[in-house]
């Protein structure tokens, strides 16, 4: 799943090439996938992309002063940038390509959704916070206000696993599996420590964990094209997807735990004293 830092990459990269570009036409593959009909998508024909952000893991394209695109491109979605776009018909239903934005330069991209379960979402809106998912979202980590004791007040009570706190999108925007993996690695801290438990230290090393581990990955997918970003992800990882390899810091051998649709990845010298975890969702460390 794109996550923060790729999510900006998108961001920068469609703030270079698309604003102060109109769209010319939007090509719905996908209907499911439109999840707003007021305003229809033809209201984007012809308005100019004026400003692109991000909400967490969503992508916001401001359409003159009074629309915007956002998406959300989900487990399994991805952005196709074409400096040429592709003439070829769009058949609904028969390809991977859930929507296509044409822009007046020839260029444009496609939203594509790999896979049988189809979770990529679009939104025409008038206002970004209208659409759920954003306004549910937790604080951004890089929002300046997002201080060490604003994330020890997330923590504060929460009997949650930290693996679980750090991808709930209610509590902090944009982190998912991946660097959620990453961050604890580099914190060195199990993924099952209880968020109420963690002493000043560890909250401290956790936060600095967060702030570097995501701003790293950030500036690496800075000024990448989408073609590239997957793969600039997948090399900077230490531990996720990792099952199997040398950990770079101790050397032990990386672990897994699986779950019905995702697993997590972690070393036990550098992160559980050693000791493995159970396989299973709410595992205690093994005795």
């Amino acid at each position: 799943m794109p996550e923060m830092p790729e999510v900006q990459g998108l961001v920068d990269y469609l703030g270079d090439r698309a604003v102060g570009h109109a769209i010319t036409r939007t090509s719905v593959g996908e209907i499911a996938a439109l999840k707003t009909y007021d305003p229809p998508n033809t209201a984007l024909h012809g308005a100019t992309i004026t400003a692109t952000a991000r909400y967490g893991k969503f992508v916001d394209l401001a359409c003159g002063d009074e629309l915007h695109l956002v998406f959300h491109l989900a487990k399994a979605g991805w952005l196709r940038w074409y400096d040429d776009l592709p003439s070829t018909l769009i058949k609904p239903g028969r390809s991977p390509i859930a929507l296509r934005v044409a822009i007046d330069d020839g260029s444009g991209f496609d939203l594509t959704e790999a896979g049988t379960k189809k979770s990529l979402a679009v939104y025409v809106t008038r206002d970004p916070q209208d659409v759920p998912g954003i306004a549910r979202l937790g604080p951004d980590p890089f929002d300046p206000a997002f201080t060490r004791d604003a994330f020890a007040a997330v923590l504060a009570g929460r009997r949650t696993q930290i693996k679980g706190l750090l991808r709930d999108q209610g509590l902090i925007a944009g982190i998912g599996n991946a660097y959620s993996d990453e961050i604890l690695h580099a914190a060195k801290m199990s993924p099952y420590a209880p968020a109420a438990n963690l002493d000043d230290a560890e909250i401290d090393r956790l936060y600095d964990a967060m702030q570097t581990t995501l701003r790293e990955a950030t500036a690496e997918a800075s000024g990448r094209p989408p073609a590239s970003l997957k793969d600039a992800k997948r090399s900077g990882f230490r531990v996720h997807a990792r099952r199997g390899e040398a950990c770079p810091v101790c050397g032990d051998t990386i672990r897994s735990v699986f779950f019905a649709d995702r697993s997590l990845e972690y070393c036990p010298t550098c992160q559980t004293g050693g000791k493995l975890l159970a396989d299973r969702r709410l595992s205690r460390l093994l005795k």
